[in-house]
Formats: structure tokens, sequence, C-alpha cells
């Protein structure tokens, strides 16, 4: 499996992709700029990720803009199986969460991220072995 974590905050970072690293690749990205950039390179290199975790609040383009950018991708890309996106942020609220699975999020974790939860979710969605 082939992950991409964003997020701006280096120790949330690196949590998630110490967690991810047993069940495959895992890079990462500081922001919502470099996500994309390296989202279009993996496309263009035939190497799509299947799991996106994406920060909502970011500097510069925040995770939700991010994400309608990377479906652009996809879309441009001719991506017949799409990223799995969960995205994290301290945003408890309806209208946060709504929103991020009206932009096409798969998941959705609030932060403290809680990582039995998080792996948890992932398995149930397929995303890891059981």
């Amino acid at each position: 499996m082939r992950c991409l974590v964003v997020d701006d905050d280096q120790i949330c970072r690196a949590v998630l992709q110490h967690a991810l690293q047993p069940y495959g690749t895992v890079t990462h990205a500081v922001d919502g700029v470099s996500a994309v950039a390296e989202v279009a390179r993996s496309l263009a290199e035939g190497k799509p990720y299947d799991l996106i975790t994406l920060d909502i609040m970011m500097p510069e383009l925040d995770g939700r803009l991010t994400l309608k950018l990377i479906r652009r991708l996809e879309e441009l890309f001719g991506v017949t199986i799409a990223a799995r996106v969960a995205m994290t942020s301290a945003l408890d609220d309806k209208d946060a969460i709504l929103g991020a699975f009206r932009d096409q999020a798969d998941l959705y974790f609030v932060k403290p991220l809680k990582l039995d939860q998080v792996l948890g979710a992932l398995r149930k969605a397929s995303l890891l072995p059981a």
C-alpha cells in the first residue's frame, strides 16, 4: 500500500508515518501545495496513492481545497480507483465533518488522534489487513 501523510505539524506527521509504515510505503508532505505536487507526480508515474491522510487546517492551502485539487487531478489522469482520503483535524463540529465528506473524504479523524481507533477504522474500510 502507498500512503501519503499530509500535515503541517511534525509530530502528527511522524506519528502517522510510524503507524502506517508496517503496511507499505509512506511519503509525507508538509502542506497542501506540496501534497498536490506529490499526488500529481505519483499519478504521472502511474503509481497513485492508496491512502492519503490530510490535515484540514494548514497554511497556504487548507485540507479541503487540497482534497478538491487532488480529486480534480485524479479526474484529469483518468484514475479509475481514487485514493481513499482520511481527513484529520482538531475541528470536531458537524459543519467541518460534513464539509469534508461533501468534498469526497472517505474518513474523518478528530485530533488528538487515537491510533488504535485510526488503525481500526482503516481496517474496517479494508485499507489495512485485519
